[in-house]
């Protein structure tokens, strides 16, 4: 059972993807949409909610792409994960337009809450995990195969 939607799914690959490719040069979105069979269109929408939120950087040009803004250990699942779902409403919010719309009390005073509980609990455990982590498990598993460059600087 997938806990996330495919939004997210597509948003931490996506990151996990640039974290491990990035250096030297930014990857283009036509370059990430191709590894993930995606729309170019459809994923550059998702790369830019990423930048608003401050997870990855747009460098613009000829050679322009995505990059992160801050280092891989400092970003979280959850922040990516967050980020790809936008601003939720408020719980209660949610229960009093629930029960206005002629729904369910049940759903709005019990359901609603305790699902939103057990969201919120499930993201403190993504809070735990960063992109670092991912990338390490990604060149555990040769998931990219010999797709990353290896640069060997000797003074």
């Amino acid at each position: 059972m997938n806990l996330l939607p495919r939004r997210s799914l597509l948003a931490v690959a996506a990151v996990v993807d640039i974290a491990y490719h990035a250096r030297p040069t930014p990857i283009a979105a036509k370059t990430l949409a191709a590894r993930h069979g995606l729309p170019p269109r459809h994923l550059e929408t998702l790369l830019q909610v990423l930048v608003r939120t401050g997870i990855l950087k747009g460098v613009r040009g000829p050679r322009g792409g995505y990059e992160l803004a801050r280092e891989r250990r400092r970003i979280s699942i959850a922040d990516i994960v967050r980020a790809a779902m936008g601003e939720e409403e408020d719980v209660d919010a949610l229960a009093a337009r629930e029960v206005r719309e002629g729904g369910s009390m049940l759903v709005a005073q019990v359901v609603k809450p305790m699902i939103r509980s057990a969201s919120e609990s499930f993201l403190e455990r993504l809070d735990e995990i960063n992109v670092e982590d991912l990338c390490q498990e990604a060149e555990r598993r040769h998931v990219f195969g010999d797709s990353r460059q290896t640069y060997d600087f000797t003074i």
